[in-house]
């Protein structure tokens, strides 16, 4: 197989003499959900209360009305 990269393909992986690797829970926490949209959280929880409320409490799906009361992070 010939591509512009096989002079390089099988290099080994470069190591920093002068940084420490990386941990895997920090390079995961670079990717953690942020938020991004500030109020996004309690817009939901306003329509959630306001879904409960419409039905009297009672759900139409089967779901434990308790879910509507939980505490829930959008954020």
């Amino acid at each position: 197989m010939n591509t512009e990269y096989d002079d390089i393909i099988h290099l080994p992986h470069h190591v920093s003499k002068s940084h420490l690797q990386m941990s895997m829970a920090a390079r995961a926490a670079q990717f953690a959900p942020f938020s991004a949209l500030t109020g996004y959280g309690e817009e939901i929880r306003k329509s959630a209360q306001r879904v409960e409320e419409l039905f009297d409490g009672e759900t139409t799906d089967g779901a434990d009305a308790e879910w509507f009361s939980q505490e829930t992070d959008f954020e």
